[in-house]
C-alpha cells in the first residue's frame, strides 16, 4: 500500500513533518556529541594508564648542559597525551646557584603539586631549586647529578674513571666577560659530542644536536652545591649503563646515597632522547607514588 501524504489532512500532514524533523535533529547532535565523549573516554583511559585520579601533577623538566629544552621532546608529547601539564623552561646555564634560583623562581608561578624531573646538570640544579618547596612532591634524575651539600660537578664526574668530558681537551672554550675576561664558554667538540654524549643515537641526529648544543660556563664545574632537596623529597633516577659523560657506576652512587629508587637502561647519556618511553614511565611511577 502506498502513502500519499497529499491526500492527509494538513494538521496530520505537519505532525509528521515535525517529527521527521526531530528525529533528524536528534541524529545530527548525536554525530556532533560523538568525538566529546571519544575524547572523554581517551582521557579516562589516559589517567587509567597512568595509575592517576584527581588532579594531576605539573611536571616540571630541567635540560641539561650542552642542550636545550626540545631534549625533552619525545617525553612532553608522551606526557601531554595522557593529559599533564608539561613545563621545559630553559637552564640559563650561567652558575649552579644563580640557575637555581632562576628555576625556583619559576616554580613559584606553578600553582598545585609538581613533580621535578632533571637531566644531567639538570639533576644539580633540581637538587637546589626544589629545598624548602613544599609543592614538589619528586624529583626525578635522569643521566644526572644527584649532588650532596658541597660537592661540585667536576667532583662528581671525576669520581670513578670514564667521564668524556673530565678532560679540558674534550672542550671549545669560548672565554667571555671583562676585560679581562672573567669565565669562558665550555662547547663539547663536535668531532667529540657524538661518542660522547650521543653515542647509541643516529649519526646525523648526533651531529645536529652537536652544532646546536648551548655551552655550559666554566665555573659551574667548580661551584659547590647547596642543601640537597632530596633530604626533603622522595627521589627517582634513571641511569644509563652506556653513559659516557657521567660514569653509570657514579650515577648508581649518588642515587643510592639520595635514597633514590633506581631504574638501569642500556641507554646513553641522552636517555630520554633514545628512549622517551623509558623515562616517561619511570616520571609516572614517581607520579603514582606520591599522588
Amino acid at each position: 500500500m502506498s502513502l500519499n501524504l497529499a491526500t492527509w489532512p494538513a494538521r496530520t500532514r505537519l505532525i509528521i513533518l515535525a517529527a521527521v524533523l526531530a528525529i533528524a535533529g536528534l541524529l545530527v547532535a548525536a554525530v556532533q556529541t560523538g568525538p566529546a565523549h571519544a575524547d572523554a573516554a581517551s582521557g579516562a583511559r589516559a589517567d587509567a594508564a597512568s595509575g592517576t585520579t584527581g588532579t594531576k601533577p605539573t611536571i616540571v623538566l630541567e635540560h641539561g648542559a650542552w642542550a636545550d629544552s626540545s631534549s625533552w621532546n619525545g617525553v612532553v608529547a608522551r606526557l601531554q597525551r595522557l593529559g599533564y601539564t608539561v613545563d621545559a623552561p630553559p637552564n640559563p646555564l650561567r652558575s649552579l646557584p644563580g640557575d637555581s634560583a632562576y628555576l625556583a623562581d619559576f616554580l613559584k608561578t606553578i600553582s598545585g603539586p609538581i613533580v621535578l624531573v632533571g637531566h644531567s646538570y639538570g639533576g644539580a640544579v633540581i637538587t637546589n631549586a626544589a629545598y624548602n618547596n613544599p609543592q614538589v612532591k619528586a624529583l626525578v634524575y635522569v643521566d644526572a647529578f644527584i649532588p650532596d651539600q658541597g660537592q661540585t660537578l667536576l667532583q662528581l664526574a671525576t669520581a670513578q674513571p670514564g667521564s668524556c668530558v673530565a678532560s679540558s681537551t674534550a672542550f671549545n672554550v669560548v672565554p667571555f666577560g671583562g676585560p679581562p675576561p672573567t669565565d669562558a664558554d665550555l662547547y663539547v667538540k663536535q668531532s667529540v659530542f657524538p661518542g660522547c654524549l650521543a653515542n647509541g643515537l643516529p649519526a646525523r641526529e648526533a651531529a645536529v644536536l652537536a652544532a646546536t648544543q648551548r655551552p655550559l660556563a666554566d665555573s659551574v664545574l667548580t661551584e659547590p652545591s647547596g642543601p640537597p632537596a632530596w633530604t626533603q623529597i622522595p627521589s627517582w633516577a634513571v641511569v644509563g649503563t652506556a653513559d659516557h659523560a657521567i660514569p653509570p657506576a657514579e650515577q648508581i652512587a649518588m642515587a643510592k646515597h639520595a635514597g633514590a629508587h633506581i631504574t638501569e637502561i642500556d641507554a646513553p647519556h641522552l636517555s630520554m632522547i633514545s628512549d622517551p618511553g623509558v623515562v616517561t614511565a619511570v616520571i609516572l611511577k614517581a607520579v603514582r607514588a606520591t599522588s
